[in-house]
């Protein structure tokens, strides 16, 4: 039976909430049961909310691993424009396909493989792109030239202090001062720039007050804070066109990562330059002087913030909680006679959570630690032989349980199985079970996927060449480590760093230990240390008391 794979996708955000996308789905359910497809449950993918301008699709991705496989016979989708927007798009999709001898239908759309067929759907790509172009460039227009004739509804919401009217068929949309807000504001610029307040006092004082933010929330945030001084709408100014949106994967920080945690789009805003600003008026809740006074103090604050003169730390970006999985980021407390440093987890401060601090874990002396994964580190420059071993295990693992080991063997039964379909089809023409003519439409087929996966298999041995080709790269390993360790010994802060990087994936820090996750994993570990290697990536537990007993936490019970 005929393997099928289904694929449907729909883009606007109302598209998804209604859940258009399940009318598509049935639908090719349908056609896969005409046809007579075996369709699995787990071969249906479905991207909503996402632009078919972009390839970047979480359901596109899997579809493509699927077929890249060679394990679909046929993919179903509803028309050109669902598959991609863009006609190079689509057709470098039908290419991908069909060279593992996968082939494309659709249901609103040709369905033969003539060439008069393949000509329309060229022409039906064509077109989706163009009415895709079409209608983004008048939006954008469109919206362009109501800014500059300076109407508000461009605009969409509104900041705290104003209140949003919709346009009537009388009038347009206007920006309406709330008395209440604007007091609240003109007092928050007069304290930053008259009183000298910083941006987290503001915060805690708009927050004590209980003013609730525009979206409904009895807590305010700095950043919130932050960008109610640099908007220049309470100086009488709005702007649009400050940002853009850009078909690129949004950033995720540590702790979505951890959570498994995806952008619903592979979109993001980017700002643009300051001269293609379009300036629309409003009425003004302060003045321009007082607007450009905060200005002012704004960029003083990015010259002269403590945190550009620190002095440079050896766990900079690779401390990490092993509790909450927030970062660790360094602080500092002056005694008597000195400054001491620490690091401390973002989620045990009280102020960053409306309920409070989400973890317990204490703060770490920054000097203690920095020692202990040093020394960690030069130890393992200074026994090279570890390293090479793990080179080794590596490369004969790769012999023989590698993923690419595997695919080489199942790609050979498929191959296999083409050149028996092949030999099957033409003892059928000579017994002329089949005509010439179906043997002439068949047949281009099978030799296209008979020679994609001879195509996959010699790439499949270059590859394999390579790792052997990998060990006269580790010749003299010995000698570069050695060289390498002899130069950490007076390395400063910022080689150090380079070097780190190079070894380490990062250091968690959790209430009763310490864990380093090297990059190479340790094959002799000491008595103090343990490891696992799941994926390559060793975790070796740094215990406290290794080696001298270093304080690195205030109190002595852990």
């Amino acid at each position: 039976m005929t393997s099928a794979a289904v694929y449907a996708r729909v883009s606007s955000a109302g598209q998804k909430k209604d859940r258009t996308i399940g009318s598509q789905t049935a639908a090719l359910r349908a056609h896969a049961a005409r046809l007579h497809c075996d369709l699995p449950e787990e071969w249906i993918f479905e991207d909503e909310g996402h632009s078919g301008a972009t390839l970047v699709r979480p359901g596109l991705e899997r579809l493509r691993d699927l077929v890249a496989q060679a394990a679909v016979d046929v993919v179903l989708c509803y028309a050109p424009d669902r598959l991609a927007r863009k006609f190079a798009y689509q057709a470098l999709l039908i290419e991908e396909f069909a060279r593992v001898g996968t082939r494309v239908e659709f249901v609103k759309g040709p369905r033969g493989d003539s060439p008069e067929d393949q000509l329309l759907i060229q022409f039906q790509g064509m077109f989706a792109e163009y009415e895709k172009a079409q209608l983004m460039e008048r939006y954008r227009r469109g919206k362009a030239y109501r800014a500059r004739a300076g109407s508000v509804n461009v605009l969409g919401g509104a900041p705290f202090g104003y209140r949003y009217r919709r346009k009537t068929p009388e009038c347009g949309a206007t920006y309406e001062i709330v008395e209440s807000e604007a007091a609240i504001v003109a007092e928050l610029f007069r304290r930053y720039t008259d009183d000298g307040a910083s941006i987290a006092g503001l915060t805690r004082w708009l927050t004590a007050t209980g003013t609730p933010t525009r979206t409904g929330k009895r807590r305010w945030d700095r950043s919130v804070v932050w960008g109610m001084l640099r908007n220049p709408a309470y100086a009488g100014t709005a702007v649009f066109g400050k940002t853009k949106i850009v078909h690129e994967s949004a950033g995720l920080n540590r702790r979505a990562r951890l959570e498994g945690r995806t952008t619903p789009r592979a979109v993001k805003a980017v700002e643009q330059p300051r001269q293609e600003w379009i300036a629309i008026p409003v009425p003004a809740i302060i003045s321009r002087v007082t607007f450009e006074r905060a200005a002012q103090r704004l960029e003083d604050n990015k010259k002269f913030a403590a945190r550009n003169s620190k002095v440079p730390s050896l766990l900079q970006g690779l401390a990490a909680c092993a509790v909450c999985g927030y970062g660790y980021y360094r602080t500092s407390t002056r005694t008597t006679n000195k400054k001491i440093y620490y690091y401390r987890c973002l989620g045990s401060d009280d102020y960053r959570y409306e309920g409070g601090r989400i973890c317990a874990n204490k703060p770490v002396r920054a000097d203690y630690l920095d020692a202990v994964v040093w020394d960690h580190i030069t130890g393992l420059l200074a026994d090279p032989s570890l390293i090479r071993a793990e080179i080794d295990q590596r490369l004969e693992h790769a012999r023989t349980s590698d993923p690419a080991t595997r695919e080489q063997g199942r790609l050979r039964l498929a191959l296999a199985g083409a050149d028996t379909a092949i030999t099957r089809m033409i003892e059928a023409y000579q017994e002329q079970l089949i005509t010439i003519d179906e043997l002439r439409s068949r047949m281009p087929g099978l030799r296209a996927r008979q020679a994609n996966l001879r195509s996959q298999l010699d790439a499949l041995q270059t590859q394999l060449a390579d790792r052997e080709a990998y060990l006269k790269l580790a010749d003299d390993l010995e000698g570069f480590l050695a060289q390498l360790h002899h130069n950490a010994v007076t390395a400063d802060v910022e080689e150090q760093q380079r070097v780190l990087r190079l070894l380490v994936k990062d250091v968690l820090i959790g209430p009763e230990k310490i864990t380093i996750r090297h990059r190479i994993p340790l094959r002799e570990p000491g008595p103090a240390t343990r490891h696992r290697d799941p994926h390559t990536d060793t975790e070796s537990d740094t215990a406290g008391d290794r080696g001298p007993s270093y304080l690195l936490r205030w109190g002595r019970d852990w």
